[in-house]
């Protein structure tokens, strides 16, 4: 794991990349970002490239460091994780614990806490006495969502680097050298992906997407004919679906967007499901500018009630037939 490893967080790169050069690498940093943006992916890179004997800003993958590193056991460098669904206070005085511990190999020893946001207060209190009196041979990346959670004086003792989403351009060269994917594939996945390449790499190496997603055209291009039969029928997609409905909604927002713009402009250049421009083409024949705009409102209609908890089977059914009347 290295810092070319990672991409579209260049301005990260360079700031820690400086930090390794100017001798003035932090006691504790948070990196925040959702899931799958590249937090670990980073940490771990810095923390192989403090940890290497060349004491260079890129790791030489060569001294005995490095290889230990690339095969995860190197003494100085720890992951910890909750224990369950929160770090408690006692898991956190075992991590204080270790944190003691000198060094094994090098002057430094690395602890990377993946889901900091996920400490209990009591926890956030007790981790705090180390961050405000750290020891001077360890350095400490917590890794988190969002801040909020955390206490304040823990955010104010720690560098906090805000991880960015990543060009849809930049995703898209990247699936298309790994993966070897056309074009427009790796535009749809990128487009959907919103920014996280962790999320790309899912889809790509995942069939629940496509499958997916292939059920849903079929669920839209049924409903679009007003077959009543169908629209009960195929609520079943919903209900099998039911964990990823946020999902699948924004997929038929963006599809409809898309039948929108082409519409409007008879350009297939600007849309985003690209590998379905056909289908696209046929039902923008058949569909009005007004309907296009009742099914939208009907979709964010339904976002809304599953948001309020209203009964997941009734609204899903109302939207299919809303996609029939409007």
């Amino acid at each position: 794991m290295d810092f070319s490893d990672i991409i579209g967080q260049d301005k990260i790169i360079n700031s820690l990349k400086n930090t390794i050069k100017n001798k003035s690498i932090g006691h504790g940093y948070i990196f925040e970002g959702p899931n799958g943006i590249g937090k670990s992916m980073m940490a771990s890179a810095f923390a192989k490239a403090i940890l290497c004997k060349e004491r260079e800003i890129e790791p030489c993958n060569t001294c005995s460091s490095c290889i230990k590193f690339e095969s995860h056991n190197h003494p100085d460098f720890h992951i910890e994780t909750p224990d369950g669904k929160s770090f408690k206070k006692e898991q956190i005085e075992n991590i204080q614990r270790e944190i003691r511990i000198l060094p094994y190999e090098g002057n430094k020893k690395i602890f990377i806490i993946k889901d900091s946001d996920k400490m209990t207060t009591e926890a956030q209190n007790s981790f705090l006495k180390t961050l405000e009196e750290p020891p001077e041979d360890t350095i400490i990346i917590m890794t988190v969502e969002n801040t909020r959670s955390l206490l304040p004086t823990i955010v104010s003792r720690s560098q906090r680097l805000k991880f960015a989403p990543v060009k849809e351009n930049a995703i898209e060269i990247y699936l298309n050298n790994k993966y070897n994917i056309d074009r427009e594939k790796s535009h749809v996945i990128a487009a959907f992906a919103g920014g996280n390449m962790g999320r790309a790499i899912e889809m790509c190496e995942s069939d629940e997407f496509n499958e997916i997603r292939e059920g849903l055209m079929n669920v839209i291009d049924n409903n679009i004919s007003k077959d009543l039969f169908k629209s009960f029928t195929t609520s079943k997609f919903f209900e099998d679906n039911k964990d990823q409905i946020d999902e699948i909604l924004d997929m038929m927002l963006i599809w409809f967007r898309d039948l929108l713009i082409y519409k409007e402009t008879d350009n297939d250049k600007l849309i985003i499901n690209r590998d379905k421009k056909e289908l696209l083409k046929e039902q923008a024949f058949k569909l009005s500018m007004g309907r296009i705009h009742g099914i939208i409102d009907s979709i964010m209609e339904t976002k809304d009630n599953i948001r309020a908890n209203v009964n997941f089977q009734l609204s899903i059914e109302l939207m299919l037939l809303n996609l029939q009347e409007v």
